[in-house]
């Protein structure tokens, strides 16, 4: 087995995963089970993509322990940055934000890719749900000002402000 044709497979069954519904949502996990088991003992990446085919079926909880276990086996790159944010999500789904958001926040701070901006707005949720909505919104606002065709400027230092007010005159 070559690793770009585990890949390949791998993606086919990612792409299909619209044509499962609830009551057959065990059999697209069984499928990702299948090519996690081809992959050598003590991979990291076989817990991550079952960990996504749990999260992605609805079963957050099933999938905090796997993220974890993929992390801890050495998961890192792209897909260890993905887990991380999954993990995130999942653990605010099961009512842990604050794990989320420790997860997260140091990622604010890693090496810019193009999971940045989802960093960014799983850790925005994972704040709101402890309450801290002005922090959330200014790591969302900060993560549209880019993508937007004028007022980047005002957008991104709007979002600042929120949680950086300029001190009073005087």
């Amino acid at each position: 087995m070559s690793s770009e044709d585990w890949e390949a497979r791998l993606a086919a069954a990612w792409a299909g995963i619209d044509g499962y519904d609830d009551s057959t949502a065990g059999d697209f996990r069984a499928v990702i089970d299948g090519l996690a088991a081809e992959l050598p003992d003590g991979s990291p990446i076989g817990p991550f993509e079952r960990g996504c085919a749990f999260d992605s079926t609805g079963h957050s909880d099933r999938a905090v322990p796997l993220y974890q276990e993929a992390l801890k086996l050495g998961l890192s790159g792209y897909r260890g940055r993905r887990a991380k944010i999954q993990l995130s999500s999942s653990l605010r789904n099961i009512g842990r934000p604050e794990e989320g958001v420790a997860l997260l926040t140091p990622e604010l701070d890693a090496p810019s890719d193009e999971l940045d901006d989802a960093v960014r707005a799983t850790l925005a949720l994972c704040l709101s749900s402890l309450g801290r909505d002005r922090e959330g919104l200014s790591l969302a606002l900060g993560a549209l000002a880019p993508h937007l065709p004028r007022y980047q400027r005002s957008m991104a230092n709007y979002a600042r402000l929120l949680v950086d007010p300029e001190p009073e005159p005087g």
